[in-house]
């Protein structure tokens, strides 16, 4: 029996570099949006921590980025995959449920993942989002008191 590990590999890296793409677009529209999220922050403290998790977001956009680039040879082309909320509550809602996705995104990406070093980054960053998630509830259920 033939196997086609060429093929198989291929097939890997394209759902890997598919998937890097919705990570990079992931990661952009946060920094853009947490940037405003911070500007419409309830006091300084939550603004400080927004800012905090915003740079977390560029680390993670610059190390999909830098996966990208090694798995494809081309900079990726991050595009705004959703747009901003207009009022805080609403963002805070909004980053409480696609922080949520994005945990449960990653750990399936890391789960699939051949390289161990793309496999350990999705995993590291899906523990960073779920501790931006949390910090998003906090803020949220202050604000419903």
């Amino acid at each position: 029996m033939y196997i086609d590990y060429h093929q198989d590999m291929y097939r890997q890296n394209t759902k890997l570099i598919a998937d890097l793409e919705k990570a990079i677009n992931g990661e952009y529209s946060a920094i853009q949006c947490y940037a405003r999220l911070a500007q419409m922050a309830a006091n300084e403290q939550q603004r400080r921590q927004i800012m905090e998790i915003r740079e977390d977001e560029i680390k993670h956009f610059q190390l999909f980025s830098q996966f990208y680039t090694q798995l494809t040879g081309n900079q990726p082309q991050p595009v705004m995959s959703e747009e901003c909320a207009k009022q805080y509550m609403e963002g805070l809602e909004a980053a409480i449920k696609d922080e949520q996705e994005t945990v449960d995104f990653y750990l399936s990406v890391s789960d699939e993942a051949t390289n161990g070093q793309i496999k350990e980054a999705f995993r590291r960053v899906a523990a960073d989002e779920q501790n931006h998630a949390v910090w998003f509830l906090y803020f949220f259920t202050k604000l419903l008191k």
